[in-house]
This record gives structure tokens, sequence and C-alpha cells, in this order.
């Protein structure tokens, strides 16, 4: 039988002090691969939804909960903005494109926004059935939306009152479903985009009564509002001017995505840190056990390891013995680790996604897992140095002698 094989049978041979090391590998590094898997496709997920997006304009209040409310949707967004301030936002020089955003209602919890047809060209968005709205009350439908509600073209439906589940229901306006856009991976899938109008008409009759006349339509009509706007420069030195003016010279607020995301980041970074730290005190603690458990094997060994050396196996091949037990090990753990982050991925994912929140897969590859194969070889290697420099150094006639 070869290294390979002895060192398996005898790693077996004690099946309980085998289980708990290969669990206590497995959990440090699941923990470890987990936050690298989780870390790279939520950097992804916003960088993918910033694409092209060079500063968020809306009420005054939190930047970050501006950009939070205006790009991903996560959030509440401070508040609306008049639509001819947004107007003159148009005007700007240093502005090449604007897409106004109007918020408020939900599809059970999927926001429906009111926009222009420039907010999907933004993200290369494409249709997979129907076609674009063409006038208010239609609205063309996310992947993730109608999967979710089971919807199709030329259905109605009515939505809700506010950004979340719940609220009273507009049954007296309908939408008519137009369009299902294909799945981008993008925030317009978990979206219900439609005519900015529809958003204005639909309030508007809330707001109605049986007594108004043209003159106080005319006032609703003047008073009309968005709840922000998407800026792109049409200059890279505009991103030190432009949110400066805004913040400085108007009623509205000027957010940098760029800079609340790497604020952001930042601070879930610290959670990231914890539970890397937390990985690596497991990996320590796995380490440890295995080194005690081949260091024990070693000196309940010594006999079929001198037996070993008297068939005639060299000494090198006594302490690789050693060694392929903790490789074994390694091996096992990495298998497992692995499979267990992506399960934890995908379970997260699939949580996320009820929540209507950032797209997460669970069964992609990240190029950063190719460390955690290198950092099991590592923690093996070290664990089982010293055990097994012991066994090369077995005395097999001071052991008989012994005896």
């Amino acid at each position: 039988m070869n290294v390979f094989g002895l060192s398996w049978r005898y790693l077996w041979s004690r099946p309980l002090a085998t289980a708990l090391n290969l669990l206590l590998l497995t959990l440090g590094l699941a923990s470890m691969a987990f936050v690298l898997i989780t870390k790279d496709q939520i950097d992804r997920a916003f960088e993918r939804d910033l694409q092209g997006i060079d500063a968020v304009v809306g009420a005054k209040g939190s930047p970050m909960q501006l950009i939070l409310a205006g790009v991903f949707h996560l959030d509440v967004p401070p508040g609306n903005i008049a639509l001819e301030d947004m107007k003159q936002l148009q005007s700007h020089p240093q502005v090449a494109q604007v897409i106004p955003l109007s918020l408020g209602d939900n599809l059970q919890g999927f926001r429906i926004v009111g926009t222009t047809h420039d907010y999907p060209a933004h993200y290369g968005a494409t249709l997979a059935q129907g076609a674009l709205w063409a006038q208010p009350m239609q609205a063309v439908l996310g992947a993730q939306v109608a999967r979710a509600t089971g919807l199709v073209v030329g259905q109605d439906f009515a939505g809700a009152h506010g950004l979340g589940h719940g609220g009273a229901e507009h049954g007296e306006a309908r939408y008519r479903v137009t369009g299902v856009l294909a799945p981008c991976g993008c925030v317009l899938d978990r979206l219900v985009l439609t005519a900015t109008e529809s958003v204005w008409k639909l309030h508007d009759a809330m707001h109605a009564t049986d007594d108004m006349d043209d003159e106080d339509r005319a006032a609703i009509a003047a008073d009309r509002e968005v709840t922000l706007a998407l800026v792109r420069y049409n200059s890279p030195l505009a991103a030190m001017a432009f949110p400066r003016f805004i913040n400085h010279n108007t009623a509205m607020q000027a957010a940098s995505p760029a800079l609340e995301i790497t604020r952001l980041l930042s601070m879930v970074g610290v959670g990231t840190r914890v539970l890397q730290g937390l990985g690596a005190v497991l990996l320590g603690v796995a380490g440890l056990s295995v080194f005690i458990a081949l260091w024990s094997a070693v000196r309940e060994r010594r006999a079929d390891l001198a037996m070993l050396r008297m068939l005639g196996a060299p000494p090198l091949k006594v302490g690789a013995l050693l060694l392929c037990e903790s490789l074994w090990l390694a091996a096992l753990a990495c298998a497992l680790g692995l499979l267990a982050a992506h399960g934890l991925t995908a379970l997260m994912g699939s949580m996320l996604v009820a929540e209507q929140s950032l797209a997460i897969s669970g069964w992609q590859w990240v190029s950063a897992e190719g460390w955690v194969p290198v950092l099991a070889f590592v923690v093996a290697v070290v664990a089982a140095l010293v055990p097994a420099i012991s066994a090369y150094r077995v005395d097999v006639t001071q052991l008989l002698n012994t005896r």
C-alpha cells in the first residue's frame, strides 16, 4: 500500500478525533470562503447598479439614504424635489443626462418607478416580451417581478401606496402590463417601470375632490414633483463643482454614489473583518487540534513506525505518512468548506430575493476562492511539520532496545 492509502487508513482509525478536526477545519475555511464570496458579489452588484451614474440629486437629508433609495432602491428617499428644479438640472452646462425617478407605490413589495425610457436604456435592458410603455398607466415588469407575481403582458394590476408591502390599493386606477424585461442582473430586475405621468395621475386622483375646478387642477399641475434624479456629467471636472453648486445654491442635495458607497463598504468592512477574524481563530484552533492529534499519533504508533522502518521504509516515507494524514484532512475540509460557503451564500441570496433586495447567487465561483485551498494547505503543513519530523527521526534500534 502506498503512503496515500496507508495515511487514509490511519486517519480513519480514530474516527471521532478525525471528525472533530475535520469539523473545526471546515468551519474555519467555510467562514473565510463565505466572506470572500459575499463580498465579491456585493461589490459587483454595487458596481453594476452604479455604472454610469455620477450623481443623485434629491431632497436634502442623508446623502447615503439618497443613494440607497435612488440607485439601489433599498431605502426610503428623503423627500421630493420640484419638477421645475429637475428641469433646470437638464439645462446645467456640466450635465449630459438627467433621468427622473418618481417613487411612492409598490406591487406586492416591488417598487413602481415612474421614469422615462432613458432609465432602462441606461442599463442596456432588453425586453423579453412585449414593448415599453407608450402612455400613462402602462407598465413594464422586471424579470424578478414577473416571476414573483405571475403577471404577463396584457394583464392589469393595481399598485399599493407606499414603498414596502401593504398599503392601500389604488383599485380605481389600474396599470396594464405592456412588457417584461429580460433578466439583467441589475436593479431593474426587481422594479416595475412606468411613465412619470402615471405616478402623477394616480396621486392626483387620490387628492381630487368633486368641487375642484380648472384653477385647482392647474395649481396641482404647477406643483408637480419627482422623487430624485440620476445625473450623468459631460466632463469629469464636474465631479468637483456640480455637487457643491447644488448643495449651496439650491434647495436640493447632490450625492456622489462612488463616495457614499465607499463609505458604506468601509462600515460593512468592520463586520467582514470580524467574520474573517472568527474564521482565522477557527483555523488556528483547527491547526492546533490537528497538531495535537498527529503528535499523539506519533507517540501511539512508534511501534508501527519502527516496523515500517524495519520493512525497508525510508525515514522520508515515514515522515510523509504524517504529512499526508494532515493533507487528507485539509483536502476534505477544503471541499466541505467551499460547499458550505456556497450553500450559505445561496441561502442568503434567496432571503434577499424574498425581501426584494440585492441579487446574490450562491453558485458562482469567484477568483478569491482560490486562496481557500492555499490556506488549507498551509495550515495542514504547519500543523503536521513537527509530528512529521518526529516520525522521520524515529530511532528503530533505540525503540527495539527499550522493548
